[in-house]
C-alpha cells in the first residue's frame, strides 16, 4: 500500500482516524476505490465501512437518477 503525508493545519478539527474515514468515503464515492480498498484503507470491515458512509454524505448505492430512467425504459 502506498504511503501519502498530508501537512494538515493544527487548527483542524478531525482527529486523523476520522480524516482516513472520510477521505475513503469521497475516494468511494468517486468511484476511485471500491468498497474493499476503502475498507482496508480505514481499517474497517466492509460491513462496518458501509455503517459509516451516511456519516459522510455519502450513499453505498451511487446510481444516477439516469441511470434508473434508463432501466424503467428497458423494463
Amino acid at each position: 500500500m502506498a504511503v501519502l503525508t498530508i501537512d494538515i493545519p493544527d487548527n483542524f478539527s478531525l482527529k486523523k482516524k476520522e480524516m482516513l474515514r472520510f477521505l475513503a468515503a469521497k475516494l468511494f464515492e468517486a468511484g476511485k476505490l471500491s468498497l474493499g480498498q476503502a475498507a482496508i484503507m480505514t481499517g474497517l470491515s466492509k460491513k462496518s465501512f458501509v455503517e459509516i458512509l451516511n456519516d459522510f454524505g455519502v450513499t453505498y448505492i451511487n446510481y444516477s437518477l439516469d441511470d434508473i430512467l434508463n432501466d424503467v425504459k428497458k423494463l
